[in-house]
């Protein structure tokens, strides 16, 4: 039975429990235990994976060597002796491309699909300068909200591209992925149990990270639907469901509190006029 047919069975292994350190501080998976999460039970099928996801990362214009690196691993055999064999140290952008070049059938590959790819959008915003410079909560708050706006207009003429035409429509699209990210509830079970009044928006009372949640919702929808030319209402929700489920996913297996239990935050327009203000009296 090969690796495309066998049932994937449960893995006591995480990404995230995989990930190792190295003697400067820096992150990286090894190959070896990155193919037994994916479910690849013979190491020479997985390394067809590698080869493409090379030729990725040299088409997009990085060096491989800086994200690939041969190196040796120890294993311990049956007999209890140790046998030394190759494997490769992976950065966290060679594990999101050889996710996005596994095989598709397998449901870890997608959940490690967006795994990485959360990840990745997270050191993203980090390394952005202009991210780096906000100190306080409030200040990644009003970018992160900034950003869900702006990503928000570019999901809404994707979906419409896709078939979703009417106000109506677009309410019932958006509802599959606060359905598929908050475990079933949509936005007015959100509205109720974030004890919200009826004239407050959702997303003017999210924290910052539960802002990132939804920032990567939409933002990989959009991509999605975009990618795979996604077209009808139905598959159109179909699709916001599915990534907000994976997203919801990966927040569990970094760990994180889900984010119908996160604590509702202070309305992001009384913020807004704060920081109005401030800047007038700075004049």
């Amino acid at each position: 039975m090969n690796d495309r047919n066998k049932l994937d069975k449960p893995n006591k292994l995480t990404f995230e429990s995989i990930k190792q350190i190295n003697e400067y501080g820096q992150e990286y998976w090894s190959s070896r235990e990155l193919a037994k999460v994916l479910g690849y039970t013979d190491y020479r099928n997985f390394l067809s994976v590698i080869a493409k996801a090379k030729e990725a990362c040299k088409n997009s214009g990085h060096k491989t060597s800086d994200h690939f690196v041969d190196i040796d691993e120890m294993v311990q055999l049956g007999s209890g002796a140790k046998r030394e064999i190759d494997s490769q140290a992976l950065s966290r952008y060679a594990c999101y491309l050889i996710v996005q070049n596994a095989d598709p059938e397998k449901e870890i590959v997608a959940l490690g699909q967006t795994y990485f790819a959360v990840q990745t959008r997270k050191q993203e915003l980090i390394e952005t300068k202009k991210y780096q410079e906000l100190k306080t909560e409030e200040e990644k708050r009003l970018f992160l909200r900034s950003e869900m706006k702006r990503h928000n207009k570019l999901l809404a003429f994707t979906a419409k591209e896709a078939g979703i035409i009417e106000t109506i429509d677009y309410a019932i699209f958006q509802d599959h992925g606060y359905k598929g990210l908050y475990g079933g509830l949509n936005s007015k079970d959100i509205h109720k149990k974030k004890r919200l009044k009826k004239n407050e928006q959702i997303l003017d009372h999210m924290g910052s990270t539960e802002l990132a949640a939804n920032l990567f919702r939409a933002t990989q929808t959009e991509d999605k639907l975009r990618r795979e030319n996604i077209k009808g209402k139905e598959k159109a929700n179909q699709t916001h469901f599915e990534v907000g489920q994976k997203v919801r996913k990966t927040i569990q297996e970094l760990g994180g509190e889900m984010p119908e239990n996160l604590p509702t935050a202070e309305s992001i327009k009384r913020i807004e006029k704060r920081a109005k203000k401030q800047i007038k009296e700075n004049k």
